[in-house]
């Protein structure tokens, strides 16, 4: 006999709407609804419409009947380019027009149906914050999750310590290489130029650094906070989180997690794209006619804005290497017009492919790729782990300086190039990856990759962690 309605779970997922926060957090609404819990997707109206164009969502997530998905209003127009460089916008905006709109639909009572039961909690993106507020005023538990690494959440929850210690603000005289003394368990490690990029604003009050300062803060506030990452990984940053927050759920890497429960669900398969642009599959075939790790796979995701000259410094680096490269270049992702110049036309047509966007799990995966040259966005970070793939990082905004130290100094497993655009680096840090140092990369991309897949398989840190996750939410439904 089918329960009520009212006996069930309901979750309301609410991720920031650029294409990172939306991958991962549409994972995690797979994996709840795999456990038997009503889930509703609210994505911004812009996202959806993406999605509809580019993948086959609705056809995907029929094997969820308990998967719905809802729209709202991000407050910008169509033509906005929701770029790294212009997220402030997107914030600005969510405060102004989607912030009010969501207190209404809640209400309102938008997202329970026949169907559908009350909202047990709401799982949203923890740079939206303010969610805690409304949930608090509607009796309805928040937890956030955050889709940047511990490491990082970290850096940002230490940054008033930063800023009363003196060493913030970055200013001219600023040594970018000091060795920072005000995050704990970091000091090691991270120098001043590793730091988010919200915090290389000069001027204290800048909207985005209050903003990040802010919302991370806040956080104490939730009813827990889930973070997409691993105890093996970053247990140094996680054992100061829970010493402030006591209620954290690491359940990644997400894709992992995914791939490793529906592979013991006979009848249900794991959907693989959630992409906000098409993805071009030609790729993989060219990758199919490549040696054994011999390609450099190049992607900065989908929010960087390359200038020209970047872009030209790269494409001599690349061409120069002698090694054969799939490069992304995203519509839009560089700021002036191109032309590719003469001298590298047939270096480019011998050794490159180009596309303008690729399936990056398949592409990761794919025997022929050798080497990463990255943006260390947390998602490509965690798939570049999984798949045992080593990175050379360069890290546009936000997290990426973070993640970008890591995987070069701590965990051995790339090289970092933040800060610098030269196409001699280029060139040899290329060869160093797939050529001169590949077996010392080999080794500990191997051993990250197990640490990965161990932690997502049963009995599994994160696996455990997801557990505990989905019975907390049950709890909540009973009030406890």
């Amino acid at each position: 006999m089918d329960q009520p309605t009212s006996c069930l779970s309901h979750v309301l997922i609410f991720p920031f709407p650029v294409q990172g926060h939306v991958n991962c957090m549409l994972k995690l609404a797979q994996l709840l609804c795999r456990e038997g819990l009503h889930v509703t997707f609210l994505n911004s109206d812009f996202i959806h419409r993406r999605l509809l164009s580019y993948t086959d969502i609705h056809l995907s997530y029929k094997q969820y009947p308990n998967l719905y998905f809802e729209t709202i209003p991000d407050g910008l127009s169509d033509d906005h380019p929701r770029t790294g460089d212009r997220v402030v916008d997107l914030f600005n905006s969510i405060d102004t027009i989607t912030k009010p709109l969501l207190m209404e639909m809640l209400i309102a009572r938008r997202f329970s149906t026949l169907d559908r039961p009350p909202l047990t909690c709401i799982i949203t993106d923890g740079i939206m914050c303010f969610t805690i507020d409304i949930g608090r005023e509607l009796n309805i538990p928040t937890i956030l999750f955050r889709t940047i690494s511990a490491s990082c959440f970290w850096a940002f929850f230490c940054l008033p310590r930063l800023i009363e210690g003196g060493e913030l603000p970055i200013t001219g005289q600023s040594d970018m290489d000091t060795l920072l003394t005000n995050v704990a368990g970091m000091e090691s490690f991270l120098r001043l130029r590793d730091l988010p990029s919200f915090c290389r604003a000069s001027d204290l009050t800048d909207r985005g650094l209050q903003l990040v300062i802010s919302a991370t803060q806040h956080t104490k506030s939730a009813h827990g906070l889930i973070l997409n990452t691993f105890e093996e990984l970053e247990g140094p940053a996680l054992a100061q989180i829970t010493k402030n927050i006591s209620k954290l759920y690491t359940i990644g890497p997400l894709h992992v997690q995914l791939k490793a429960r529906v592979a013991t669900n006979i009848g249900l398969t794991c959907t693989s794209s959630s992409s906000l642009w098409e993805e071009d599959r030609s790729c993989i075939d060219w990758l199919d006619q490549q040696p054994f790790k011999s390609v450099i796979y190049v992607s900065f995701g989908s929010m960087t804005v390359l200038t020209r000259d970047q872009f030209m410094e790269f494409l001599h680096g690349l061409v120069n290497s002698g090694k054969p490269f799939l490069w992304v270049v995203r519509p839009k992702s560089v700021a002036e017009d191109y032309q590719i110049p003469e001298e590298l036309l047939e270096g480019t047509r011998q050794r490159g492919y180009i596309v303008e966007w690729a399936p990056q799990e398949e592409v990761l995966g794919h025997p022929a790729i050798g080497g990463f040259l990255t943006h260390s966005g947390w998602n490509s970070t965690l798939e570049s782990i999984y798949e045992g793939v080593p990175m050379i990082c360069w890290p546009f905004y936000a997290d990426q300086q973070v993640n970008s130290r890591l995987a070069g100094e701590v965990w051995k497993i790339g090289l970092d190039m933040k800060d610098t655009c030269d196409r001699v680096i280029i060139e040899k840090m290329v060869k160093d990856l797939i050529e001169t140092r590949k077996d010392e990369f080999a080794k500990s991309t191997r051993l990250m990759a197990k640490l990965a897949r161990k932690s997502a398989s049963e009995n599994g840190s994160s696996y455990c962690n997801l557990d505990r996750l989905i019975k907390d939410i049950k709890l909540m439904r009973n009030g406890n």
